[in-house]
């Protein structure tokens, strides 16, 4: 994998609306002024591309202005890093403008840059596994960096500052604390705290002992299913499949998912995972990290799904990471060696996230 280098103070960090244009309307705006002073607190310099902020309506009506965002970034050699706005259900639309391009491919190439976000940029992110680059299954603007409470969460505030860092190893630990997801994000809750609650669980080994290391690759479960089964829009396995996006080789892979605020039944949940099995994913992959459902939903009947649809294959299983759409949230790195201790729960990704200082 090519690494793109760490944020250093000062640095200016491109923000893009891939998805949904949820940064650019009204109702937004005082979350839009909330996670830029948040940056500049961090010593970064927020660059809001020229049509992250164009709202919902032009930006589902034009993938290309999307896509144009993402590939000035890549080109102004200004810019060290990339922040996703928010996620969304259509960013699939944006990837044929991308590696249509070869000047974007080649910018890819020639200067990778830090890249962050979750849920449907989980397609954003497969692209650019595809092209080699590392990029992170992160923290984003709108969620995290505009977190209503007088601070950004604890857990989510240390995940992004390992951006700065680069150690050889990186131990990824559970929170000592979760969060519900908020019902009102309007001004009136600003510096109104989330319902937190003390983690119960850690991480849980359903099934698996002593250590397994393998790459990371995964994402939101809603977002990669709609790859190869459409279920929101008709097209979207036809892109996939035009510019493989679903990946075909999960031999020696970590899968990490997790699954939407949609909170899809148990039952939808198992037929998601039987369409992963059937595209050779499950038989492949060296084990599975899951995330914590958002607000703890169907946390006991997941579990069951997922042991059953592993059987066959005896899939060691982690369950209850903070990644996704839970709160706070962690960071897994696209791509990079990591080690899964079953017997200890402990996870740690055996590389540096970032290429050294030039």
């Amino acid at each position: 994998m090519i690494k793109p280098q760490a944020l250093q103070p000062h640095d200016q960090v491109a923000i893009v609306s891939l998805s949904a244009g949820t940064l650019g309307e009204s109702f937004a705006a005082h979350q839009l002024q909330l996670g830029t002073e948040r940056l500049k607190a961090m010593k970064l310099e927020p660059r809001f591309m020229p049509n992250a902020l164009r709202g919902q309506a032009y930006l589902k009506a034009h993938p290309e202005a999307r896509a144009a965002d993402l590939k000035a970034a890549f080109l102004d050699p200004s810019i060290k890093g990339i922040i996703c706005a928010i996620g969304g259900d259509d960013t699939y639309r944006i990837i044929p403008y991308l590696l249509d391009d070869p000047a974007f491919t080649q910018a890819v190439a020639d200067h990778p840059k830090l890249f962050t976000g979750f849920s449907d940029t989980t397609i954003d992110h497969l692209m650019f596994y595809q092209l080699s680059m590392t990029s992170f299954y992160g923290p984003n603007f709108l969620n995290d960096l505009a977190e209503l409470d007088t601070r950004m969460l604890p857990y989510t505030a240390a995940s992004f500052q390992h951006y700065f860092k680069n150690p050889a190893t990186t131990a990824i630990s559970s929170s000592p604390t979760w969060y519900d997801e908020r019902t009102d994000f309007s001004e009136s809750q600003l510096g109104v705290p989330r319902k937190s609650h003390k983690e119960q669980h850690g991480y849980l080994a359903l099934r698996g002992q002593g250590r397994v290391t393998g790459t990371l690759l995964g994402g939101c479960l809603d977002s990669l299913h709609d790859l190869i089964y459409p279920v929101r829009y008709q097209d979207e396995p036809e892109v996939a499949k035009k510019y493989q996006l679903f990946p075909q080789d999960w031999t020696n892979k970590i899968l990490f998912i997790e699954t939407s605020e949609d909170k899809i039944t148990p039952a939808t949940y198992r037929t998601y995972l039987e369409h992963l099995d059937e595209h050779g994913v499950l038989a492949q992959v060296k084990a599975i990290l899951v995330g914590k459902p958002q607000n703890e939903t169907y946390f006991d009947a997941y579990q069951q799904v997922l042991l059953d649809i592993t059987q066959p294959y005896k899939t060691p299983i982690l369950y209850n990471l903070n990644f996704g759409h839970a709160y706070p949230r962690t960071v897994l790195p696209y791509g990079l060696q990591t080690t899964v201790d079953f017997d200890q729960r402990q996870v740690t990704v055996d590389e540096p996230y970032f290429a050294d200082k030039l």
